[in-house]
């Protein structure tokens, strides 16, 4: 018998609309297919590429720059629409990873056990923050892109606000949890967001 993928046509129909949406100008159809297109490079590393994949077509599937529980709507999504498809525990795990972009970071997912979806947790994430390691030009595009998903926000609070959140992430001793990508992007990662707060900071 064979079994039904986790997510068909018409459910990848359902999430790209939804990343269609007026306003997404960063957190839209293209960061998906560029994660996408992450995965299916580093797919042999995978443990379950199908999850993972599946977890980066839910992560933003609902995202409004106001809410501030946008992470967990959409593993709430992801569970409301692959109920059915899958088993509990790995259903589990894919909302766990989109749960997990909220902050980026590992250790709440730990009580998952097993080292095998560490591993695919890791990646997810390193995926999902790739952007902050591109060319300057790329990052500064993605930036600009972000600040129109946040054109509600008055400048000063944005600048004040963004800043914040680079610093927090530049404090980190690592930004990313693979080898892979520490090599791959964490030291333009680093020179692109020292520059943007330098930028953003009067």
């Amino acid at each position: 018998m064979e079994t039904q993928p986790l997510i068909d046509k018409p459910l990848k129909g359902e999430l790209s609309a939804l990343y269609r949406a007026e306003g997404r100008h960063y957190h839209n159809l293209a960061h998906i297919e560029a994660m996408l297109a992450l995965a299916g490079d580093y797919r042999a590393s995978l443990s379950d590429p199908e999850a993972v994949e599946t977890a980066i077509w839910f992560h933003d599937a609902i995202y409004d720059s106001r809410a501030k529980d946008n992470e967990a709507r959409s593993a709430a999504l992801a569970r409301e629409k692959l109920a059915g498809r899958t088993d509990p525990e790995r259903l589990g795990r894919i909302a766990a990873m989109i749960v997990a972009t909220a902050t980026h970071e590992l250790p709440s997912l730990q009580r998952l056990g097993d080292e095998h979806f560490i591993g695919d947790a890791a990646l997810f994430l390193d995926m999902d923050l790739s952007i902050l390691g591109a060319a300057p030009e790329v990052f500064d595009a993605y930036e600009q892109a972000v600040r129109r998903e946040y054109g509600w926000v008055e400048e000063a609070m944005w600048r004040a606000g963004r800043a914040a959140v680079l610093k927090t992430l530049l404090a980190r001793p690592h930004i990313y949890h693979t080898e892979e990508f520490r090599q791959r992007c964490e030291p333009q990662a680093r020179r692109n967001m020292a520059r943007s707060i330098a930028a953003l900071e009067p």
